[in-house]
């Protein structure tokens, strides 16, 4: 058993730069890519096994084919999509809906709950997290009247920052963050406000205000979630959120570190430094940019280095 290496699908997105390739190397298609997805079984950008014997499969494939590896799961799609954003512009103001709106209105599509590591961003950045409306019909007037600055709250924002984003939350990346995602395995956006923006036909960019707002919670509800704080064998554990669709953790590694999974399957992005994974006297190579998914039932293994990992799991 092996861990499961993923190469990247890049995104361009009018709000792209070049982060990703500055920050992690990567090879991206031009100098508006926005997105990594890094660890994807979506159908817009299932990610590619790179590495054993599974190279050269998407990892929509192998959740299908190979269920074993994954804890024989009773979802029919992997859940979790894991991105990289570079948000070198303003992202659009926007909301996703929940499970049982997706499913009814987007042809079975999972909702989109999300969260977000602040891997770095610019001085005295910030971003769009909810809104001040109290009802639906003052959310409405403030969006038809156009009170963006009435409606929008805007929160201060620092590298090492989680945020937690529950469907039906407005929001919106800001000029000059770089971000790690873990969301649901979705790919539904509903746009509130693009600052009138074109694209590059010279079009308005596309609204979803209806949906936008039969999916929006009102009055805004900020999610409660307090980091959590474990020494482990010369590495430090940040447990940020356990929910109901995903459980985010942050492993600082500094020397050997030896974990053990035998029941989960885990996904792993290395947002700095560097390192090795060492499992069953097989040695495996940890760079800044690197994403795997270790299976079910892997057993032992250990992380040497000087690196900081995003772990995730359902």
């Amino acid at each position: 058993m092996q861990p499961l290496f993923l190469k990247p699908v890049f995104k361009e997105r009018i709000w792209g730069g070049t982060a990703l390739k500055k920050e992690f190397g990567y090879d991206i298609p031009s100098d508006i890519t926005g997105e990594c997805w890094a660890i994807s079984a979506h159908p817009n950008g299932p990610s590619v096994i790179e590495n054993g014997p599974y190279a050269g499969t998407t990892l929509d494939n192998l959740w299908r084919e190979h269920p074993e590896l994954f804890g024989n799961p009773k979802e029919e799609v992997f859940p979790l999509l894991t991105k990289i954003l570079d948000a070198n512009m303003d992202l659009s103001v926007q909301v996703h809906p929940d499970d049982a709106y997706a499913k009814v209105n987007e042809n079975g599509e999972l909702g989109k709950t999300e969260c977000w590591y602040i891997i770095d961003c610019k001085e005295d950045a910030d971003m769009i997290f909810g809104h001040n409306a109290k009802t639906k019909e003052e959310l409405i007037e403030q969006i038809q009247e156009g009170k963006w600055n009435d409606l929008l709250r805007r929160v201060k924002i620092k590298p090492g920052d989680f945020f937690y984003v529950p469907s039906g939350t407005i929001h919106a990346l800001c000029e000059g963050t770089l971000v790690l995602e873990t969301q649901q395995s979705s790919d539904t956006t509903y746009r509130v406000y693009d600052y009138d923006r074109r694209d590059a036909e010279g079009n308005l960019r596309e609204l979803h205000l209806e949906k936008a707002i039969e999916v929006t919670t009102v009055p805004h509800q900020d999610a409660k979630n307090s980091p959590k704080v474990m020494e482990h064998d010369h590495a430090t554990v940040t447990t940020y959120v356990e929910s109901e669709f995903f459980s985010v953790y942050k492993w600082d590694v500094h020397g050997k570190a030896s974990f053990a999974f035998e029941e989960q399957y885990l996904l792993f992005s290395v947002i700095k430094g560097q390192g090795s994974l060492t499992h069953n006297g097989e040695k495996y190579d940890l760079g800044k940019g690197t994403h795997f998914i270790i299976p079910v039932g892997f057993g032992e293994f250990e992380i040497d280095g000087d690196c900081e990992i995003i772990v995730s799991h359902t």
